[in-house]
């Protein structure tokens, strides 16, 4: 089982920078891929950016390519996503979540444990 818990979320200004983090619990996070992903009002939850159990493969939406990194420290149990240059269209509800598996994926159906979330509105 392995729990997740995500802060870092809050009111922006367009082309502001937020950090979000995303705390786990348990001893299997530094083996486990970790994914982020958003959901807007009156939308599907869609992938924004993963990375592996190790960090050294990341992969990102086309929407923010350039713009998020995501990184995770093993020793610190967690997993972040740093966005900068915020747009409006990029408010939403932040979740991380794991495939429970080494290697990261993009379907939202093949992450099995997922965190409450954490709301991210840009302004603009």
């Amino acid at each position: 089982q392995v729990q997740l818990v995500e802060s870092g979320g809050g009111l922006v200004q367009a082309g502001g920078s937020l950090r979000l983090s995303c705390a786990a619990s348990g001893n299997t996070f530094s083996s486990y891929a970790m994914g982020w992903f958003r959901q807007a009002p009156g939308k599907e939850r869609e992938f924004v950016a993963a990375i592996s159990w190790n960090g050294d493969s990341t992969y990102y939406a086309n929407f923010v390519k350039g713009r998020f990194t995501i990184s995770r420290d093993n020793a610190k149990l967690t997993v972040y996503l740093q966005m900068n240059s915020l747009k409006p269209e990029d408010t939403a509800v932040y979740y991380c979540a794991t495939p429970a598996i080494a290697s990261w994926v993009v379907s939202r159906y093949e992450y099995r444990y997922w965190g409450q979330g954490t709301q991210v509105t840009v302004s603009s």
